[in-house]
């Protein structure tokens, strides 16, 4: 199983020199990924979104810096808000980071956990579904073609042209990401593409049946699953002791998920339910190295997934915990997960 992290590249949104906060951030964010590559950390995704709250509205730019600071970690979009965009630029983007990387890159393709690229890039959310369909449909020929031709009601057409560059790798990975909703887990698996499933909250052996449909589509439409990969992403940390973890984590946690929360009318995250998530059976993967290993183990499990994402940049963890909490993942967490895995086999 691959291990890895995400993140949105998080700001303080009540910085007075946004400017400033932004580019301190993304001198952090390489940091982070060079020290992950270090450490042998398989996968680094970073989020696309265009709130004041996040950096990251370019993940393919950023992950070109860390593309020529980094050697072996693969480097992905977590994720590309596809709906919103023009998916020739997309994999344009991406293959690009796929040559620098010098075979390194993927997509993994979404609708977004936020709607503010609609309207910033001039689209109407009453095409939220065929959005994404039509460009999810558009980025696959892309990928599989070097010249082609295309229409749909989303965009202009493509009358047999070619799109350049193309990448190192043949195809380029591309994955799709999906919040638990049965019709995006079905359509991944009718495409034969990987399925990266977000559990953010709740118990997660709950979205074990999601994975069961994945891989029960694939079977009706004639796909081998055991050739589909499987991730799940999830909230985290890791420091030298859980008491550790949880007192660094909690604050910034809470900090953004209650503001979240504001926005969306959801109920306001306490210690108390904070505990209970970082708890054996809840959606926060939290504790000590050993505590975190055991944990991921517990869960692929349950899910038998071939990836395993944790998003520990959160809200503002200092840059210096952050830094440790990656090395502990990558020279203590993983390793327990690997031998694990591999007695197992």
């Amino acid at each position: 199983m691959e291990l890895g992290l995400y993140t949105f590249a998080d700001v303080d949104p009540n910085a007075p020199d946004k400017g400033a906060a932004a580019a301190k951030r993304a001198e952090e964010l390489i940091a982070e990924i060079e020290l992950a590559d270090q450490v042998g950390l398989d996968v680094f995704g970073l989020g696309e979104h265009h709130r004041p709250d996040y950096m990251a509205s370019s993940p393919a730019t950023l992950l070109a810096a860390a593309a020529v600071k980094t050697k072996n970690i693969r480097l992905t979009s977590a994720v590309s808000v596809i709906s919103s965009d023009d998916p020739v630029r997309i994999f344009q983007q991406f293959a690009t980071v796929d040559l620098l990387s010098k075979g390194r890159a993927e997509i993994m393709a979404g609708r977004g956990s936020f709607i503010e690229s609609f309207p910033l890039f001039g689209y109407d959310l009453d095409d939220y579904d065929k959005l994404f369909e039509e460009k999810l449909d558009l980025l696959m020929k892309l990928r599989d073609n070097e010249k082609v031709s295309w229409s749909g009601e989303t965009r202009a057409p493509i009358p047999g042209l070619a799109v350049y560059p193309r990448p190192l790798q043949n195809p380029l990975p591309l994955w799709i990401a999906v919040g638990g909703t049965p019709n995006s887990v079905a359509r991944a698996a009718y495409h034969g593409l990987p399925l990266a499933l977000a559990i953010i909250g709740g118990e997660p052996h709950r979205f074990a049946p999601l994975f069961e449909l994945y891989r029960e589509t694939a079977r009706r439409v004639g796909r081998d699953p055991a050739k589909l990969a499987t991730s799940i992403n999830v909230h985290g940390f890791v420091a030298e002791t859980t008491e550790l973890a949880a007192e660094q984590f909690y604050e910034p946690q809470a900090a953004v998920m209650n503001r979240i929360g504001r926005e969306r009318g959801f109920s306001q995250m306490t210690r108390a339910h904070f505990n209970q998530a970082i708890g054996p059976n809840g959606a926060i993967f939290l504790g000590s190295p050993e505590v975190l290993a055991e944990k991921i183990i517990a869960h692929h499990r349950i899910f038998k997934n071939s990836r395993f994402l944790l998003q520990m940049a959160i809200g503002l963890v200092p840059h210096e915990q952050l830094m440790r909490a990656i090395e502990l993942y990558g020279t203590k967490v993983a390793p327990l997960v690997r031998k694990a895995l591999t007695e197992s086999a």
